[in-house]
């Protein structure tokens, strides 16, 4: 793991959801998998810098699932714990292992969820804003100093119904990411350059446009930089990959401990797609949690290879 930086180790905050999953793929189904995109993406982050997360979850949460944070060397000192039951998510995939179905959503304790951001969090230079509602990533925000970098995630039913304060949200944050229909219904444009565009006009000098297994594409004022997705032999679940992409790309930013530039950027989204990779290729974080610093280097070389041989 990564040495020290700022705010009592603290490099990087993330805040978002925590739940237990249930996911039956053509293959296989299993219970009770510990999700949410706090999890993952503070997995895929841990390679990289010291990180802490901010979540809630009930008085049922699985000790196991803490003590995988703590292997991972994860600060747990943001999680809260509440009277009642943990979120809990269940859906199916399709043969092509794209499409899925939710089967139910029980938002439990993370219905009321209202961040609080630890003391020794405060000052953190890199804050992960996960896919919660904009009114809850603004409220972080007022709880944070001036970090050096903050990334916010969003989803088609907060532009639906909270387009406002997402725009607030925007205007304030360094780096967007969503998907491409996302990019476009924000925008009411087609082209992606072009929806790009129109975000970046409204406050971030970033976006990055995910397009599921086809990869990402990072906007900047500078032009365009195309991340392909690794390309795994056999995906298992691919729960969670678009969460532990964006924690393996702030980890590793904020595993630098300076303000980063552009050429940093497109490097650590390449290990954001390496860490990505290793996640869909087991269910929930068996695949992340087993990999070492020497079997990332060693898939970052490889993709490497695949883009400029």
């Amino acid at each position: 793991m990564a040495a020290p930086g700022k705010s009592n180790g603290i490099q990087l905050v993330v805040v978002g959801s925590i739940g237990i999953d249930t996911v039956a793929t053509p293959a296989e189904r299993r219970e009770d998998l510990l999700g949410g995109s706090v999890s993952y993406a503070c997995a895929a982050a841990s390679y990289f810098s010291r990180v802490g997360m901010v979540g809630v979850v009930g008085m049922d949460f699985p000790p196991w699932c803490t003590d995988l944070y703590d292997r991972m060397g994860i600060d747990t000192a943001g999680l809260q714990r509440k009277a009642g039951s943990t979120f809990r998510w269940s859906g199916v995939y399709e043969e092509n292992m794209i499409d899925r179905r939710t089967l139910s959503t029980e938002l439990n304790v993370f219905e009321k969820f209202s961040p609080v951001i630890p003391g020794q969090y405060s000052d953190a230079p890199f804050l992960l804003l996960g896919n919660i509602a904009p009114g809850l990533q603004a409220d972080v925000l007022k709880q944070v100093g001036a970090p050096l970098f903050v990334a916010a995630d969003t989803m088609d039913l907060w532009i639906k119904t909270a387009r406002d304060g997402l725009m607030d949200v925007i205007s304030r944050v360094h780096l967007v990411t969503l998907n491409d229909g996302e990019a476009r219904q924000l925008s009411g444009e087609h082209g992606l350059a072009r929806c790009a565009r129109w975000i970046m006009a409204h406050g971030p000098k970033y976006v990055v446009i995910k397009k599921g297994e086809h990869g990402a594409m990072l906007f900047s004022d500078e032009g365009v930089f195309i991340v392909p997705a690794y390309p795994v032999e056999e995906v298992r679940d691919p729960t969670g990959a678009g969460d532990a992409f964006a924690g393996g790309f702030m980890g590793r930013l904020a595993g630098l401990g300076r303000a980063p530039r552009l050429q940093d950027l497109r490097e650590a989204l390449l290990y954001g797609a390496v860490v990505a990779s290793f996640v869909v290729e087991e269910f929930s974080l068996d695949g992340i949690e087993r990999q070492t610093p020497e079997t990332i280097e060693s898939r970052m070389a490889a993709l490497r290879a695949m883009i400029v041989p």
